[in-house]
């Protein structure tokens, strides 16, 4: 079994165990849900206030070392499985804060009792290994299995910071709701049958607007990181990543400036940061935790009590996400990592490969 393997299975034993949930609480009085994603004509709320800092300070261009330092808190290395007793005691204290999710899987149960669950799970990182490839990021049939079966018990929303349409090929579940490039293009479940071709799902887009600064840019990018060796540039429609998984350290500083040279003349786009990846994004305010709430709104659940959204994930990007249900008090967030890190989740589902050896 590979390393890659192992991560996945963590994940799947979560989402299983929320497969077990549906069970314990199948005669609980559950809400209506409506059937496909009714499209609202406007963004909801204010914006939510970023965790990690942003790359670019207002009004002045930070320094490549700061970049390369930030790059690399956004990107930690794996533990070793034998780690020295001030890491041990470290992440003994955060598990306390944030406890394995399989762990406490019967005080969720008793919190969602009587309550509708909602599930919203990021991709890279939560349903698939993160491989030096996005392109070959692709989950198992056992993962897309459970996915499956999970969404026939709850609303399940992906939530990935790719384009739609590339999550949509790699996951192959018409029944999920979808939302791509950081929740900027999200649309609900589609019909198959023929009866029900004009109740099909609008995707709403809040960013359109920028799409052809999107692609305008994605073109300029392609040409100037050709000279960084690994570099990969990828179109995710309402969003630009700019991958350096395979990029030797040493030159995380050239590609750094060369992505910050290129948006100088675009100051209408902001650069974020997530796992071994820079990502060029429209300055709206918007994120993943918008599209949650956004999500919610549409089923019907934006000032009920009566709802309780789970949403798991792996990435900086995510904590907007965790944030908001924090600000609600409602549901909870899991984060997938064995690394300690500052985060709004709840819980937590680690990497069993890198885990003690009693585990």
């Amino acid at each position: 079994m590979t390393n890659q393997n192992l991560v996945v299975s963590d994940v799947e034993s979560g989402i299983n165990s929320l497969i077990e949930m549906a069970v314990s609480i199948s005669k609980s009085p559950m809400l209506a849900v409506p059937e496909s994603l009714a499209v609202l004509g406007a963004i909801l709320g204010a914006s939510q206030k970023k965790l990690v800092k942003r790359l670019e300070d207002e009004g002045a261009p930070p320094k490549v070392n700061a970049w390369i330092d930030s790059m690399r808190a956004s990107s930690p290395t794996r533990l070793k499985s034998t780690l020295p007793p001030s890491q041990n005691q470290l992440f003994h204290s955060w598990t306390l804060r944030h406890p394995s999710a399989l762990n406490m899987f019967d005080q969720i149960i008793c919190k969602s009792q009587a309550k509708q669950i909602v599930i919203f799970l990021d991709y890279d990182g939560t349903l698939s290994p993160i491989v030096a490839d996005p392109d070959k990021a692709f989950m198992t049939k056992k993962m897309r299995s459970t996915v499956k079966d999970i969404a026939r018990h709850f609303p399940t929303a992906i939530v990935s910071g790719r384009c739609r349409d590339k999550v949509y090929k790699f996951v192959r579940l018409a029944e999920l709701y979808y939302a791509g490039s950081h929740g900027m293009d999200i649309k609900g479940p589609t019909k198959s049958q023929s009866a029900n071709k004009g109740n099909q799902a609008v995707p709403f887009q809040p960013a359109s607007e920028f799409l052809p600064m999107i692609n305008e840019v994605y073109k300029i990018l392609l040409e100037k990181t050709k000279s960084v060796a690994g570099a990969k540039v990828e179109n995710n429609k309402f969003c630009l990543s700019v991958h350096f998984r395979c990029v030797d350290e040493k030159s995380w500083g050239a590609l750094a400036e060369q992505v910050r040279l290129v948006l100088n003349d675009y100051p209408k786009l902001k650069l974020t940061q997530g796992r071994k990846v820079l990502e060029i994004r429209p300055s709206i305010k918007w994120d993943k935790g918008k599209a949650l709430e956004f999500l919610l709104h549409s089923l019907g659940f934006a000032n009920s009590k009566h709802v309780f959204p789970i949403y798991i994930g792996d990435d900086r990007t995510d904590e907007d996400a965790f944030k908001v249900l924090r600000t609600r008090g409602q549901g909870m967030g899991i984060l997938v990592s064995k690394v300690p890190k500052e985060t709004q989740a709840s819980y937590t589902l680690q990497d069993p490969s890198e885990a003690s050896p009693v585990n």
